[in-house]
């Protein structure tokens, strides 16, 4: 029986429980609030995900999810967890260790689920509304801690941060910011200007708040690249140099208008000077000091790395004996790539860049859910640069959501063509 059916075959009405439509309908509002909890809660993500694998089962058609499994775009993540688990086999770590390291890839699991749910349900986008809604709220949030910080969530009081910390909270407002750019093109085409003029409104919020209240190195970095995919795709040759023309301007006014993006982009000059004289442990020099360390271990053990959950081990063992930044210890590179490299060699890092590109690929075409998709992955790879955000839990979970959603939106179109 069909994911869609609610009668039996003698045309019968089915109890609710018994019904795989009603079942269907429910796995989609978990998603949803799964994405309403990502900008506030991991506890909540985590129930959420656990709810919607038991609610998800009474609907599986086994012969079709055994035939999505055999796609790439499933079959990637599933093999980098694979590797996590086999990995354990050759690493040194600690057996605690070695198992808690395998957990950042677990969430890879629910990818393929999601790609099969929403490559039959109709309400993938209720899902990017709900995390857009969701990070509106965050934002007005944000603003209010600016002007009262005790009325912040936290325990520990952040300017501007309500929930979290600011590297999660820019990633989700640069998320929405550029997203929410191609449906305004899409409303202004079709001469929608009032809602076109709504979700501009909304898109610059997202803007200014990072402007003027927070912003984290890694989402300046990231947001260029995605406005220049933007650019690439959806506009017309005078359309993209016009736009990187207003790009270009609009970043030079914003840096000029707000003094924390002056502030930012200075301390990453002042924290390099004060790593390379006087080896201090600056959040940039730190970088610096795993990636050079992590070069190292990669070297060590090219193909098959020292193993899962090694990283901190080696990086204790090279701390020995040493000050200031070359003696921090840590168990993640801050580095995506270099994560991978360091515990299963060039088979991680082919692995992790195959799931890239495979995600790449899966949204070639026009289309909301396309453009989200491509978003979500562009972001990632671009903010993996300064962070291992495919293993971390929130970015790891933006990831998992977004293309996991949109991807199956982006197959169930394909396979109705």
């Amino acid at each position: 029986m069909s994911v869609g059916a609610s009668t039996s075959a003698g045309g019968a009405a089915l109890p609710v429980w018994r019904d795989p439509a009603a079942w269907a309908r429910t796995a989609d509002l978990v998603v949803v609030g799964i994405a309403l909890a990502l900008p506030w809660s991991t506890s909540l993500v985590a129930i959420f995900a656990v709810i919607w694998i038991i609610v998800l089962a009474p609907t599986l058609e086994l012969p079709t999810l055994a035939r999505s499994l055999k796609q790439p775009a499933c079959m990637l993540p599933i093999a980098f967890f694979v590797l996590a688990a086999v990995g354990t086999l050759w690493s040194d770590a600690p057996w605690g260790m070695r198992i808690y390291a395998i957990s950042p890839t677990a969430k890879l699991l629910v990818l393929p689920l999601l790609l099969y749910h929403f490559g039959r349900s109709e309400r993938g986008l209720w899902v990017f509304v709900a995390f857009v809604a969701s990070c509106t709220l965050l934002m007005a949030m944000s603003w209010i801690v600016v002007f009262d910080p005790q009325l912040t969530i936290k325990r520990q009081i952040d300017y501007g941060v309500p929930v979290k910390n600011y590297i999660d909270q820019s990633q989700e407002f640069a998320l929405c910011a550029v997203a929410l750019a191609y449906p305004v093109v899409e409303f202004f085409n079709r001469r929608k200007f009032a809602l076109a003029a709504v979700l501009l409104a909304l898109g610059l919020g997202f803007v200014v708040n990072m402007m003027f209240v927070v912003v984290s190195r890694t989402a300046l970095v990231a947001i260029p690249v995605m406005l220049v995919v933007f650019a690439l795709l959806h506009l017309k040759w005078r359309g993209r140099i016009v736009a990187l023309c207003a790009i270009a301007v609009l970043a030079g006014g914003a840096w000029l208008a707000s003094p924390r993006l002056q502030a930012k982009t200075a301390s990453v000059f002042s924290q390099y000077d004060s790593y390379e004289q006087s080896n201090e442990a600056t959040s940039l020099g730190l970088r610096m000091e795993f990636w050079r360390k992590s070069l190292g271990f990669f070297a060590e053990a090219p193909l098959f790395g020292h193993g899962t959950g090694s990283t901190r081990g080696l990086f204790e063992h090279a701390a020995i004996g040493k000050t200031g930044a070359a003696a921090e210890v840590i168990s993640n590179p801050h580095n995506q790539t270099l994560n991978a490299a360091v515990q299963w060699g060039t088979l991680g890092v082919v692995v992790l860049y195959a799931i890239w590109l495979v995600h790449l690929r899966l949204f070639r075409r026009d289309g909301m859910a396309n453009w989200v998709g491509l978003l979500v992955v562009v972001q990632n790879i671009a903010s993996s640069l300064f962070n291992s955000h495919l293993f971390d839990f929130h970015e790891g979970w933006m990831y998992v959501v977004g293309v996991g959603v949109a991807g199956g939106i982006a197959l169930q179109a394909r396979q109705d063509e």
